[in-house]
């Protein structure tokens, strides 16, 4: 079973670690065959934490785990923290398989994305013709 677990950093204001629950809810519903599960988690201060999800996920039947760092910019979180918190749950899950993905900063085509939002023109491509209603 395939799953996906969306990683931001967590916050203290309540509303900004809904928007990541909210996030992982519109993935999942556009998703497809892609991933059975969907699911967030967060790197600090709110829950649930990186450790807590897998587990969910694992006990929820996930075979295979892409980790998503919901993060603008490569920062010690993402290049440090992340993968190895992400290595401590291979360890705990050797059965698990774990993908480590690109940043959000990262992702190719992210600039026509913005591009795209702030003038609300019609997409440079058909990609983002999906992505444009969300």
């Amino acid at each position: 079973m395939k799953a996906l677990l969306i990683v931001a950093h967590g916050s203290r204001r309540k509303e900004s670690n809904e928007e990541v629950r909210r996030l992982a809810i519109r993935v999942s519903e556009n998703a497809g065959p892609a991933f059975d599960l969907v699911t967030s988690a967060f790197l600090e201060i709110s829950s649930p934490q990186i450790d807590s999800a897998v587990a969910d996920l694992v006990t929820d039947g996930a075979t295979e785990i892409k980790v998503f760092p919901y993060f603008l910019a490569a920062g010690t979180h993402v290049v440090n923290d992340i993968p190895k918190l992400i290595e401590e749950e291979r360890a705990n899950f050797p059965k698990v398989h774990f993908e480590f993905l690109p940043h959000l900063g990262a992702l190719q085509g992210i600039s026509t994305l913005i591009v795209n939002q702030i003038y609300k023109g019609a997409p440079l491509n058909p990609e983002l013709a999906a992505l444009a209603t969300d």
